[in-house]
């Protein structure tokens, strides 16, 4: 049996700094998500294996 943990209700300044390089949050009039922004395990786990390119 699996259990969960009850989701936490958070503000949006609360979410941005709760997230994730791999993550993003989708804002709509009723809820605020955190969802991976690569649903797909297998790119998700190649993407961290990857070398981070630099911003410059």
């Amino acid at each position: 049996m699996i259990q969960l943990t009850p989701y936490r209700r958070m503000t949006l300044e609360e979410c941005v700094t709760f997230i994730n390089e791999d993550e993003c949050i989708e804002v709509t009039p009723e809820v605020l998500r955190l969802r991976k922004t690569e649903l797909d395990p297998i790119k998700r786990k190649q993407m961290s294996k990857r070398p981070a390119e630099d911003d410059d």
